[in-house]
């Protein structure tokens, strides 16, 4: 192709979606799905479809589609993209880099008078971090009919809103919730760009790499009950606090997953009834495990469930992703498009992991984090490196559509 990625289109774009959700007092990113910042991000991207002459749909979970030809006549497509939404106080880099390069990439396609042999397609995939109602990957989840329509609509946020009311807040019918096969019909193959969580592209001094797998993965929610009381009169022998076992759970969380080299997290806990003053009547906690050993990963569920029980407690599963390998055709012809760049596997849920569950060719490419950090305001990534992501998703969509004839 003799046109280059134009930098002015991409640092526009990530100037326009620099300031929403934003929170000035953390530098961090609150895109939670269905919310106000959800429902800009939603707007700028039907935008940035317009703007380009893209066939807009969404799908029956709300996922958006901006189409390049006609899937129904032409397809199935090649698809590009990932998702805006974010963890609490997040990255502006997680999920918005692979939606902004998947659009530079189309326009970096046409400026170069490219005329695919099918449609192609940028995807922005609604509540992909599982935020606001506790399920990851949501969006794709439930069009593959990997996650309940009733659960999903049934799922709820810490102030007790289902996802079905946040949905019609939104201007959302959530009786529409549910798979969508012939969306999923549209989908020949699925590329997504992600910023790396890690540093594995810095050890490497490389500034894009192909991805192969990612690891299994779960979350399980845990209740654990106690006996509200006053903190200031009931003795110390006398109590039964939540709190107390919430803490000695997190302990044994931490030790089974280093005895079985796996990786497990409790980021997120609710204490009720949540007062200063009072001894708590319940805690509950939300527990993250994963690792590159699907049996490590179990093996840490066991060693926590049967601490919690110790307490009269309960352990729920709420997802679980086994192991998913990326299609190795499309991990091959991204190895040689672009030069036998180095390969990398990963510990992080992505909707490409869930439609290569559902059958669909799908594959990732990541660029370089120099700070190694994810999730967090911290995430970045140098400009140079972001180009070249856009390059490289390019040259890979070139060669999976080819030219009309």
């Amino acid at each position: 192709m003799s046109a280059s990625v134009t930098p002015d289109s991409f640092l526009t774009m990530w100037e326009q979606l620099r300031p929403i959700g934003r929170d000035p007092r953390t530098n961090g990113y609150r895109r939670f799905a269905w919310g106000s910042a959800d429902a800009q991000l939603r707007e700028w991207f039907a935008h940035q479809a317009s703007a380009r002459g893209l066939a807009l749909t969404e799908d029956r979970m709300g996922n958006q589609w901006a189409w390049w030809g006609d899937p129904d006549s032409e397809g199935p497509g090649l698809v590009l993209g990932s998702h805006l939404d974010s963890v609490p106080d997040g990255g502006a880099y997680d999920g918005p880099l692979g939606v902004v390069s998947a659009l530079a990439a189309v326009d970096r396609l046409r400026a170069a008078g490219h005329r695919p042999d099918r449609p192609v397609a940028v995807a922005n995939f609604v509540d992909e971090e599982g935020a606001r109602f506790g399920i990851a990957l949501a969006g794709s989840r439930v069009i593959t009919g990997l996650l309940d329509a009733d659960r999903a609509r049934g799922l709820r946020d810490g102030d007790g809103i289902t996802m079905a009311q946040a949905m019609r807040a939104a201007g959302k019918d959530p009786e529409l919730i549910g798979p969508d096969p012939e969306t999923v019909a549209r989908i020949g193959t699925y590329l997504e760009l992600h910023v790396e969580q890690g540093r594995a592209l810095v050890d490497l001094g490389a500034p894009v790499a192909v991805g192969t797998d990612i690891w299994p993965h779960g979350r399980w929610r845990i209740d654990l009950p106690g006996e509200a009381n006053h903190a200031g009169t009931t003795r110390l022998a006398d109590r039964r606090d939540a709190v107390l076992a919430l803490a000695d759970v997190i302990q044994r969380t931490r030790a089974a997953a280093q005895d079985r080299g796996a990786l497990a997290t409790v980021g997120k806990v609710r204490i009720e009834p949540g007062g200063v003053n009072a001894i708590a009547s319940a805690a509950t906690a939300w527990l993250d495990a994963r690792g590159a050993n699907p049996d490590a990963v179990r093996g840490v569920i066991a060693d926590v469930s049967a601490t919690v029980q110790g307490y009269d407690g309960t352990v729920q599963e709420e997802s679980w992703t086994p192991r998913t390998t990326f299609h190795p055709d499309v991990v091959r012809r991204m190895g040689e498009v672009l030069g036998g760049i180095p390969t990398l596997g990963t510990g992080a849920g992505h909707d490409a992991g869930v439609l290569a569950q559902a059958g669909i060719d799908a594959g990732m490419l990541f660029v370089r984090n120099p700070t190694g950090v994810s999730h967090s305001p911290a995430e970045f990534a140098d400009e140079a490196d972001c180009l070249a992501g856009v390059e490289a998703l390019a040259a890979v969509a070139l060669d999976l559509t080819g030219e009309r004839r």
